[in-house]
């Protein structure tokens, strides 16, 4: 808020001319819901100095003006008061002078006897100051007061309430504020929605909070960040539909930027059994870049990848991955998918380095061999990897099954083992 700017609007937007009668006639009548109370003008001495302190402050010899109101001696409350409140205006216009002008405008506030549009602007001033200075309550007690002596509502100064309630961690008492700021908005602001929303999402209430995002869209549907919003906070409430269509069409409208926004969008389509289109967003924006090939996102679309049943490229991403980190768990995936999809030589490179990396599952890799070894027509190595089997407890019956059949099959196409 620019206090100077709003000062110079409130004094030299009077004009010299006008300051004469600002010191023998009331301001404005008050309207109907303010207090009544009885006009007063300032002593002639006093508005002769008030007058000399304008003339410095119009030719922006803002503290020359501070000096001359800080010498009246007033001795009128009518005087002191009004004093107080060009001081407070002036202070709050200088660079770390909020304190001075919150004790200043306070002490004129106190003594009750401003005339009615003075003392309105006055209660308003100090408590946009203490909201400013983090004084809170101070500042939530000067908003009601403003209203109750104004008789007037300003959603803006509901915002500000709200935004107080929330700094007071008092999170319930936001929405009431915030709901009223929303009903006298005649074109609606984001600010009372994104007060609601933090209520809401510190009080773990995600549905609400989800609720009010909706109801932002339907005014601001160009803010991308609604979107996401609306989206994370489905998830949160696991309305995992609902947060995949936000997604969809914050992606669709380009509102995604971040490299969270594309992963959860792609673990969203995974989740809802489109892998292929998970895959897609994942792998797209990996090559872009804005997704990085570490392990995680590596394994993730060879996963989605897998579920596509695009065995060749599942292995792919898993090769990278298992480059990265040497895991045999890897290398034994990248078996898994070429022996799936046939390619049995490269299969059982994988395999063998599964085992080199020392795979707890050697087992079954033995097993998975065999198997390699045989569709690709060397029946001997798979007879071999077949007897060493047999010898173990938990591959025997498996590794006996193979023995007679690959002896058969080699027997029947004259190859010798």
């Amino acid at each position: 808020m620019n206090f100077s700017r709003a000062l110079k609007a409130v004094t030299t937007g009077i004009g010299l001319a006008s300051l004469a009668i600002c010191l023998s006639f009331p301001s404005v009548a008050a309207e109907e819901k303010k207090e009544k109370r009885k006009t007063q003008v300032m002593s002639q001495s006093v508005g002769k100095k008030v007058q000399a302190a304008f003339d410095a402050y119009a030719e922006e010899r803002i503290n020359d003006a501070i000096t001359m109101l800080e010498e009246i001696e007033a001795k009128k409350e009518f005087d002191q008061a009004f004093v107080k409140r060009l001081l407070g205006n002036m202070y709050a216009g200088q660079k770390g002078g909020a304190d001075k002008a919150i004790k200043l405008l306070k002490e004129a506030v106190d003594l009750d006897v401003l005339n009615p549009n003075e003392h309105e602007a006055a209660i308003k001033l100090l408590a946009d100051l203490n909201l400013q200075e983090g004084n809170h309550k101070e500042a939530l007690s000067g908003y009601k007061h403003w209203m109750e002596f104004s008789g007037k509502e300003d959603p803006e100064i509901y915002v500000r309430m709200s935004q107080a309630y929330y700094q007071l961690k008092q999170l319930d008492k936001i929405i009431d504020p915030a709901d009223r700021a929303i009903a006298l908005y005649k074109k609606q602001k984001p600010a009372p929605y994104m007060m609601k929303v933090s209520s809401y999402y510190e009080r773990k209430m995600y549905k609400e909070a989800a609720e009010v995002v909706s109801e932002a869209i339907s005014h601001f549907p160009e803010e991308g960040r609604y979107w996401i919003q609306l989206g994370q906070f489905y998830l949160l409430h696991e309305d995992y539909e609902k947060a995949l269509s936000s997604f969809d069409l914050a992606h669709k409208q380009g509102h995604l930027k971040k490299p969270n926004h594309f992963v959860a969008l792609a673990q969203l389509y995974a989740a809802y059994a489109i892998p292929y289109q998970a895959a897609l967003i994942q792998e797209r924006y990996m090559n872009e870049g804005i997704i990085a090939k570490d392990e995680k996102n590596l394994v993730s679309l060879a996963n989605y990848l897998h579920q596509s049943q695009e065995f060749k490229k599942s292995a792919k991403y898993y090769q990278l991955a298992a480059e990265k980190t040497q895991d045999p768990g890897y290398y034994k995936r990248i078996g898994d998918l070429l022996l799936m999809d046939e390619d049995y030589k490269k299969a059982i490179v994988a395999y063998n380095k599964a085992v080199e990396l020392g795979s707890d599952k050697s087992d079954k890799i033995r097993l998975s061999l065999i198997e390699a070894h045989f569709y690709s027509g060397d029946y001997k190595n798979a007879y071999k990897i077949a007897l060493a089997a047999k010898k173990e407890k938990s591959t025997r019956r498996s590794a006996s099954g193979w023995l007679g059949y690959i002896k058969d099959t080699a027997e029947r196409k004259n190859v010798k083992i």
